[in-house]
């Protein structure tokens, strides 16, 4: 009867760590440009697009980009990374704030299975007197209590 248990603990133990192995396959690590660049796998990196570099060849549905460090203000003086794309270039990629990429590194460039693209909000705006709760409730008269 204790050889049942044994036998069986043991297998649910084997069958947890198989499980705990495939999900941590399955899971793809957020890097910056510069260890982007260095990865033999695939990746998910996150950047601001230069839209001086922007090319897209309907041909071969092959668009071309740069990225730069979401965290920088501007791109001069930030790390550039060289981005190609296959497929349908997402329809608000034009106003995208930073894009999101999932790919490795081939030859100097990272080549990107699937893109993400974030856009502004458009509930977000500078200047809007409405930004946070409490100088709403200012406006209309509410206490924040």
């Amino acid at each position: 009867m204790k050889a049942k248990y044994i036998i069986g603990g043991v297998i649910i133990v084997l069958f947890m760590v198989w499980g705990a192995s495939a999900f941590l396959d399955t899971t793809i690590q957020y890097v910056s440009i510069d260890k982007a660049r260095l990865s033999s796998k695939t990746v998910q990196v996150m950047g601001k697009i230069d839209f001086d570099q922007v090319n897209y060849n309907a041909d071969d549905s092959r668009l071309e980009f740069a990225i730069y460090d979401a965290e920088a203000e501007t791109k001069v003086g930030s790390e550039m990374m060289h981005v190609v794309y296959y497929g349908v270039v997402p329809g608000n990629f034009d106003q995208a704030t930073s894009v999101v990429l999932k790919g490795k590194p081939e030859n100097g460039t990272f080549v990107a299975d699937q893109m993400l693209v974030k856009c502004p909000s458009k509930y977000q705006g500078e200047g809007d007197e409405y930004q946070d709760m409490e100088k709403h409730n200012e406006a209309v008269g509410e206490s924040g209590v």
